[in-house]
């Protein structure tokens, strides 16, 4: 009977303490982010470096900042309280892209100058009129800082946000400083062809590829040698980011860099179904799916979900599906197209997939889809995303996708060589 009790007690025991290591580990869960993976203590953005190791850069300094909601550390705190709560730091100004610093302006929508209510610092918009800081902005400036995500696709206009501002900083004597954060597509892949420069705008102010596998912090680099603007750049690196990492494998929160920019599934099909935007038929703005869902109240979902699955493109699907968008094109008016599932991350093209379902739209209904109109100089809106005005012209004469890669990829290789000079990871 004694002998039974003591192994009762050890049994008893030994249970408690699993049940203790257990708790203790479900603890440890969750206090980190990224999906239960617990936060990466040797992963740390440039914010976070800039803060812990390079403080110096900025301390003693009059700031001013460029930024909107993604410029948070991983914990999610925002750079702007962060850096105005800091008694090291003086922040002076703050400078907003297109949606604004706390991004609450839709797409296109022009943001004029006011003050933060949360910190009383005036707010200078980079977009619209005035897409590169004046002097009189920049007045009250020693120091600029760059910290907003990117998404890995080159007309996204974030970029062009920072390059100006470059030019500003070298205009002005100043010195700027570019927290880097990672490309959400990973940084291996490179991919469609490279801007002819004729071709420049907003959405594409440089030769570089529509994907193209940089961080800002890279890409900074680049454009500040390759296109000579050379400015008193620094870029603040991050630790334990990996080239190979897409955004969900980072421990890392998605913030919505902007209004149609919800989710990594947005930006994985984004270099590509945003081409949609340079015809009539809509790319989703306006629904819970902008860029996945595509369609137009001509399309014939079914046909189109099956002409586009019998390509066999790598790493996607395509499901037939109808929408009515609550803006923008097609505004209330029930459409029929389809919606892209990427099925594996790492083998999908989003560039070659969208061209796809340009071409495969307009050879569907050739009555019914049209490009963008021409401007003055016959460039199209189309024409300024992809970077080129053959491509539109070879959809038009009943090209192949496969010939038009074949045709950008001379480009894309000297690309890959150049772009390996900046790389910093």
């Amino acid at each position: 009977m004694k002998k039974w009790m003591i192994a009762l007690l050890a049994l008893v025991l030994v249970l408690s303490t699993m049940s203790a290591g257990s708790a203790h580990e479900n603890n440890g869960k969750s206090h980190g982010h990224g999906k239960g993976k617990g936060k990466h203590k040797e992963f740390s953005l440039g914010v976070e470096q800039l803060l812990k190791e390079e403080k110096h850069l900025i301390e003693g300094k009059k700031v001013g900042l460029i930024t909107n909601p993604t410029g948070v550390d991983q914990e999610l705190n925002s750079i702007v309280d962060t850096l105005h709560n800091d008694p090291d730091v003086e922040l002076t100004a703050l400078y907003g892209p297109e949606h604004g610093v706390r991004g609450d302006a839709q797409a296109g929508e022009y943001v004029e100058f006011y003050i933060d209510e949360r910190t009383g610092l005036p707010v200078y918009s980079l977009y619209g009129a005035t897409k590169k800081p004046t002097p009189e902005m920049l007045e009250n400036v020693e120091v600029l800082l760059f910290d907003i995500q990117d998404v890995g696709t080159r007309f996204y206009t974030y970029i062009y946000t920072m390059a100006y501002a470059m030019e500003a900083a070298k205009e002005n004597d100043i010195p700027i400083i570019v927290l880097d954060r990672p490309n959400p597509l990973s940084g291996e892949e490179v991919e469609g062809p490279v801007l002819e420069m004729e071709y420049s705008s907003f959405v594409g102010k440089y030769s570089i590829p529509l994907r193209h596998g940089m961080t800002v912090g890279e890409l900074a680099k680049l454009f500040n040698t390759e296109f000579e603007i050379g400015a008193d750049l620094t870029v603040v690196e991050m630790e334990g980011w990996k080239r190979g990492m897409y955004y969900d494998e980072t421990s890392l929160e998605f913030v919505m860099p902007s209004p149609n920019m919800p989710t990594l599934e947005t930006a994985l099909v984004y270099p590509g179904a945003a081409l949609i935007e340079g015809t009539n038929v809509s790319e989703g703005r306006g629904t819970t799916k902008p860029f996945e869902l595509i369609g137009a109240p001509f399309i014939n979902a079914a046909d189109l979900a099956a002409a586009l699955n019998d390509l066999e493109l790598d790493g996607v699907t395509f499901r037939a599906a109808s929408f009515t968008p609550a803006s923008s094109k097609h505004a209330g008016k029930l459409s029929h197209g389809i919606q892209i599932h990427v099925t594996d991350k790492k083998a999908f093209k989003p560039v070659e997939t969208g061209l796809h379902i340009v071409k495969t739209i307009h050879d569907m209904y050739p009555e019914d889809f049209q490009f963008r109109a021409e401007n003055s100089a016959g460039i199209s809106f189309f024409d300024n995303l992809i970077g080129n005005g053959w491509i539109r012209e070879g959809i038009e004469e009943g090209r192949s996708v496969e010939e038009m890669i074949e045709q950008w990829e001379v480009e894309l290789e000297e690309f890959k060589k150049v772009r390996e000079e900046y790389l910093i990871y």
